[in-house]
């Protein structure tokens, strides 16, 4: 009796260990979803550069597909503080023809102290400049005009120098060839920022 109790006592034991070491692998092997910033990747010096997409759909009622992607590259001027330069970048495809959408929008941005983590940042955003809409065939359409807007957004890191990003726009432009006058729209978009050392 004693026998079989020391020996189901180091199995259990072996059993325990074992499974402890794959736990452990497992926990070593799975994909990275989370870093710290520690602020090293919003310092002075550094560059920003990533796009964020928005406004992609299916209109299956009135077949039209769009897209918009707003390549951007900015510096930070001062810790939490970058300026830069996004591209506006839009496409409607629909029966019977297409839309194009373009712009250049230089843009401040300040990552807030306040609410800080180790893992991500809120930020705001101001974006001012000039974009423009065009249709395919019909030369007499073609807008340019200004836009500018606010944004809200939060970054997370999933790397110590990579963030995704959700942003809230407030954006007003009267450079939308279906609209005849300005409008002023909420939009949300998604993307991707990468943190380059400066130095």
């Amino acid at each position: 009796m004693k026998r079989i109790f020391l020996l189901s006592a180091f199995l259990s034991l072996f059993y325990f260990n074992a499974s402890a070491q794959i736990v452990d692998e497992i926990t070593e092997r799975r994909p990275q979803t989370t870093a710290p910033v520690a602020g090293e990747a919003i310092q002075e010096g550094n560059w920003l550069i990533g796009a964020s997409i928005a406004n992609i759909g299916h209109n299956f009622k009135s077949e039209t597909f769009t897209l918009d992607i707003n390549p951007r590259a900015g510096y930070f001027l001062s810790d939490n503080l970058a300026i830069g330069t996004q591209v506006q970048l839009g496409l409607s495809i629909y029966d019977g023809g297409e839309e194009f959408r373009y712009g250049l929008v230089p843009f401040a941005r300040y990552y807030f102290p306040e609410g800080a983590a180790p893992t991500h940042r809120w930020f705001g955003e101001v974006v001012v400049g000039f974009a423009g809409s065009s249709e395919e065939d019909s030369d007499g359409d073609a807008i340019f005009s200004r836009v500018y807007g606010v944004s809200a957004g939060y970054a997370h890191f999933v790397a110590s120098n990579v963030a995704l990003e959700g942003m809230l726009n407030l954006i007003r432009s009267s450079a939308n060839i279906d609209v005849g006058g300005s409008e002023t729209g909420l939009s949300l978009s998604l993307g991707l920022q990468i943190y380059l050392p400066g130095r």
